[in-house]
């Protein structure tokens, strides 16, 4: 016994020293990787010294004589900091992805190589202008400076994740930055998945029920167009959805989670420091690291500071010492697609309005990681590129014979969006930002800008340019054949929405319909937002004036409107009613839930319980009230819909008729449906969370998901790579928290203000900003997720542009010397 006992203390240990060695052998090389913040490195591409100082939240302040060195560096700190996510950004635009991941993104490359987004982006390198060509020269010669230097300074690999997905990293392109712009067009733009849920959902129920369940826009008119079946011919009336895309790599989102953001602004007579305001917080899918990187910028038209996406050297959302600038999804209706006729005596046409036509084909080898490379044959349309049928469930809506192309304003060859974002940097006021964004393209964008003395709004990017005769007024596909249903170019950028200098003095966008103009000069039919607005106005004209505070405090503000207009209507007849029941039944637990909800004031705070009944009840009511219209459709609505419930309990155009079950022999009526969803959502967090209502907490349940999107879900790391925090708000506050809408939990944020920023130009280095992570993207790095605390807790951190002041505490003092020629 004495001699097994030996020998087991003597395996435990050998076990136990291995496990320490190959822990702290892990622990080095991932380490390797970490940037240092002070140093001096010699590089060539540099005409002069630059310095990069990083101030106490690790913002680097990047210093150089001219505007090539000050690009040069910043591609430089970006690839320390950022490198692996650079690298994945570039892959997917590429069509890459399947070379590390094999089979599990095979779907997204196929689908990314039929927009041919990467060879869009190179032949746009020669449309922009001179100026915007160095930077982008300069950026890319900073990028490949720092992957030479990982190789000649051991530096592991450049990132941890380099050491489990190993591969070799090719040179930086001025090409490569553009494509990412275009990955991020593809990830804010939705209207195409919308397009085949309103034609899909057309052939479950009449027109009428169709604008209840996708309304338009409350304040604007209904228009009456033909069912989706009068216009294509032999469509099944249902199909099971085919989507095959990774959620987690894919940059294809659900038009539910396709882009959303908060920008406002203030002009003078309504500043109370005399001069003007300005608050932005785009909102995008939460990761980790984030997808916002800061950083200031000396530059020979003046220095700049704010949010930048690593591999894109522009700053997306800041200021000057002059002008600020914010962004919002725009909801542009900038996508269409298109049914194309398939020749059944020649697979190699397709009809257009003049006969027969050869598609524009050619051939792309994917390489799959531990699995054979296959071709894919790209075909293109006049209308645009020919798509799979599992992308936006094409396949439920094209009819045999026929494919789906997608015209969308992204895929051009000369996109000169990046150009027009360089040139909105160097403006100094509200005009010449204006007309410096005439050649932006795409993700279309409301523009907010504030300078000195003035504040405007202005839609940029491309608008179609519709037949006012188009069959379906670009709201579900069309054939692409009828010469009305083809796009006739761009709307002149002049028409854009733009307001400047409002008589009221406040400006501000939700992602909320800006104008009311009907078709084709409409903008959009689909909008972001019909509910954060309401909000958002009564906080701006609450005050007479506004200052920084005011501005961060509706920024953060977590009071839904959505639920303060709501409940009174769907428990109008349900408060302080019923028979006395004993504890632990469920009329008992329905009363519980209601003197809750009758007592609270819409406040999506993450402390109380309030907020879950509420959320758990109105998913469950949606679900009673369209599942037994749409059947296994339902599925696709994964967010209720404030507007259609209020039509239904409103009975606006006869809308109530979705509370009575088709199938069930009783006449049901809402109140009959809004008691059973209470029940049904009662019923969940029992099983969920346990019968104790008083308890619960939003926040446990609305967790901020800040997840890496490649090794999230790998045991033992995620603990490392994921961050993961209790947060307040909700789908209609301003402090916006998207919930996941399917799954365990549907309440998870999974898509938020990665960014916030409030400039004040009466005191600019007064202004400060803050991102939702923190600055590195090396998950062993105290600045992985530094800013994140902050974030969750609504604070900030300074925005100046002193140069002294980042100095003053400075994490450290990089110098990059140019390389002395031989």
């Amino acid at each position: 016994m004495a001699i097994i006992f030996r020998w087991l203390l003597r395996l435990t240990t050998a076990l136990f020293v291995l496990s320490v060695a190959t822990v702290t052998l892990v622990w080095y090389f991932a380490s390797r990787s970490l940037p240092d913040h002070d140093g001096t490195f010699v590089v060539q591409g540099v005409s002069a010294p630059v310095e990069v100082v990083r101030d106490n939240a690790a913002v680097p302040h990047i210093f150089g004589e001219t505007d090539a060195d000050t690009y040069f560096a910043l591609g430089y700190v970006h690839a320390q900091d950022r490198l692996w996510q650079m690298t994945m950004l570039r892959r997917t635009a590429q069509g890459r992805l399947s070379e590390l991941f094999g089979q599990r993104t095979v779907s997204i490359d196929n689908l990314i190589r039929r927009l041919d987004l990467y060879g869009l982006a190179v032949s746009s390198v020669a449309a922009q202008d001179t100026a915007t060509r160095t930077a982008l020269d300069a950026y890319a010669d900073g990028v490949n400076a720092w992957l030479d230097e990982i190789n000649a300074g051991s530096r592991g690999r450049g990132a941890p994740e380099m050491w489990v997905f190993n591969h070799a990293v090719a040179p930086w392109q001025p090409a490569d930055s553009i494509a990412i712009l275009k990955i991020m067009a593809l990830q804010l733009s939705g209207q195409a998945d919308y397009e085949v849920l309103r034609a899909r959902t057309s052939l479950m129920v009449s027109p009428e029920r169709l604008q209840d369940i996708l309304p338009d826009d409350p304040s604007s008119g209904i228009a009456a167009l033909p069912e989706y079946s009068a216009m294509i011919d032999d469509v099944p009336r249902y199909t099971a959805s085919a989507d095959t895309l990774d959620p987690a790599l894919s940059p294809l989102k659900s038009h539910e989670l396709s882009g959303a953001s908060n920008a406002w602004a203030a002009g003078l007579s309504r500043s109370a420091a005399g001069s003007t305001l300005l608050a932005n917080d785009p909102h995008l899918g939460l990761t980790a690291p984030t997808i916002w990187y800061l950083t200031r910028l000396q530059l020979q038209s003046g220095d700049v500071i704010g949010a930048t996406i690593p591999g894109l050297p522009v700053v997306l959302t800041g200021r000057s010492s002059d002008i600020g600038w914010g962004v919002t999804t725009a909801y542009v209706d900038d996508q269409d697609v298109h049914l194309e006729q398939v020749n059944p005596d020649n697979p190699n046409q397709y009809r257009t309005p003049d006969g027969w036509a050869d598609f524009r084909t050619r051939e792309s080898i994917v390489r799959i990681k531990d699995a054979p490379a296959i071709t894919l044959k790209l075909r293109w349309t006049e209308n645009g590129p020919v798509l799979p049928g599992d992308v936006f469930d094409l396949g439920a809506v094209t009819p045999a014979g026929h494919v789906a192309a997608l015209s969308w304003t992204a895929l051009s060859g000369e996109d000169t969006s990046v150009t027009a974002a360089m040139r909105m940097m160097a403006a100094r006021t509200v005009e010449g930002a204006i007309d410096a964004a005439e050649g932006y393209l795409a993700p279309a964008q409301n523009l907010t800008l504030a300078d000195r003395t003035d504040v405007a709004l202005k839609t940029i990017g491309a608008i179609p340019r519709r037949d006012p005769m188009h069959r379906s007024q670009g709201r579900m596909p069309s054939y692409g054949y009828v010469a009305e249903n083809r796009w006739q170019g761009r709307m002149p950028y002049a028409d854009n929405p733009e307001f400047i200098a409002p008589e009221g003095g406040i400006l501000g966008n939700t992602n909320n319909k800006t104008v009311d103009r009907p078709f084709p000069n409409h903008v959009s039919f689909k909008w972001g937002d019909t509910q954060r607005i309401n909000r958002w106005r009564r906080l701006m004209q609450s005050r007479q004036v506004h200052t920084r505070d005011s501005f961060i405090e509706a920024q953060l503000d977590t009071v839904s409107f959505t639920a303060r207009s709501l409940l009174p209507l769907i428990g109008a007849d349900l408060w302080f009613t019923g028979e006395a029941a004993p504890d632990g039944t469920p009329q008992r637990r329905r009363q519980i839930a209601l003197e809750l909800l009758a007592n609270w004031n819409g406040e999506m705070n993450e402390h109380l319980p309030e907020p879950l009944i509420y959320a758990a009840w109105l998913r469950a009511l949606q679900t009673r009230l369209i599942q037994d219209d749409l059947g296994p459709l339902e599925t696709q609505y994964t967010h209720p819909d404030p507007v259609f419930i209020e039509r239904v309990f409103r009975d606006v155009d006869g809308a109530s008729v979705w509370c009575d079950v088709i199938q069930s022999a009783p006449t049901e009526t809402c109140t009959d449906i809004a008691r059973m969803a209470l029940d049904d959502a009662l019923q969940w967090i029992d099983e969920s969370f346990g019968k104790n209502l008083e308890t619960l907490r939003w926040g446990d349940m609305h967790q901020a998901t800040h997840d890496h999107p490649v090794l999230g879900d790998v045991p033992v790391l995620q603990w490392f790579v994921n961050i993961r925090q209790s947060t307040s708000g909700g789908d209609n506050t301003l402090m916006r928290g998207r919930t996941a809408g399917e799954g365990p939990n549907p309440f998870r944020n999974v898509h938020a203000a990665g960014y916030r920023g409030v400039y004040d130009f009466a005191d600019p280095d007064s202004s400060v900003f803050v991102t939702a992570t923190g600055q590195s993207g090396h998950f062993l790095s105290r600045y992985y997720d530094n800013l994140g605390e902050l974030w969750r807790r609504g604070e900030y951190i300074p925005m100046s542009l002193d140069p002294d002041l980042a100095r003053a505490a400075a994490l450290g003092v990089m110098m990059l010397q140019p390389q002395e020629s031989e």
